[in-house]
């Protein structure tokens, strides 16, 4: 019988500056990780930080001014009045928050401060998510098959924590060339029951793999490649999202209190 194996090359590189090309980066990172040159079928893992460094999305604490809202929910949450502007400027919704965090709605996922982060940031500033991470990854992708004629997978991932749980872990924002969850709906378990409900989160499976090797601190590992997966490449683009009212954890507060999602009440605590 055939083995399932896989590999994991972290890709290290030079510390990356607004206005690089991430694809220079990777190219040369590969050279020296021990995986060779990209090959067709290989699914490339980059944090969302060095994606949005790339692409200029930094901003310095010292050139925001709080507005009124934003200076209650500092006070409120124990967060730099500044901060909690710019997680309301990148918000659809604060649905509410604990010390230090805000918890919001953003691009259909619920997350702390809006996946901005101090961390990976130069001092004073902070680094957003990339505008539109499908869009990063496709752009990458294109520019690794036309410079290197690979058919790869790319993967844009961000470390976010699950509820009650203690820790982080990857999970896919931004997805090119592969499907990022697969349904698994009408096969069967080991005893024979048809499956009516699984679906296989594959991109966030991916994106936990690559962070392993990739690390959270100044390993300047930002860039993971995933080869031997066996998943399909294609021209998939995009990640899977569902509204709140069908999630089990949103949908459950949503039920014990309407005016969460209410836009009037956005600043409402959870």
């Amino acid at each position: 019988m055939k083995e399932n194996v896989f590999c994991v090359y972290g890709l290290k590189t030079e510390l990356i500056h607004a206005g690089d090309d991430m694809v220079d980066h990777l190219i040369d990172a590969s050279a020296d990780a021990g995986c060779g040159a990209f090959r067709d079928g290989d699914i490339i893992v980059i944090a969302e930080s060095a994606v949005a460094t790339a692409e200029g999305r930094i901003v310095a604490l010292d050139s925001v001014e709080p507005s009124a809202a934003a200076t209650a929910l500092g006070a409120q949450h124990r967060i730099d009045p500044r901060l909690a502007e710019i997680v309301l400027s990148e918000s659809e919704k604060v649905v509410g928050g604990i010390d230090g965090f805000l918890l919001c709605l953003k691009n259909g996922t619920l997350l702390p401060n809006a996946g901005i982060d101090a961390s990976n940031a130069p001092a004073g500033s902070v680094v957003l998510l990339p505008a539109d991470p499908d869009k990063s990854a496709a752009r990458i992708r294109e520019g690794i098959r036309k410079r290197c004629g690979a058919d790869t997978g790319v993967i844009v991932a961000d470390s976010r924590t699950h509820a009650m749980r203690l820790g982080s872990s990857g999970v896919a924002i931004g997805c090119s060339g592969l499907l990022a969850v697969i349904d698994e709906c009408g096969r069967t378990d080991l005893f024979g029951r048809e499956l009516h409900v699984t679906k296989r989160a594959v991109a966030d499976c991916i994106a936990s793999a690559a962070e392993l090797v990739m690390g959270e601190a100044d390993e300047c590992v930002p860039a993971a490649v995933v080869r031997g997966s066996g998943l399909p490449i294609g021209d998939y683009t995009g990640i899977a999202t569902i509204d709140a009212s069908e999630c089990l954890f949103m949908g459950t507060a949503l039920h014990a209190n309407p005016a969460l999602l209410d836009r009037e009440g956005k600043t409402k605590p959870l």
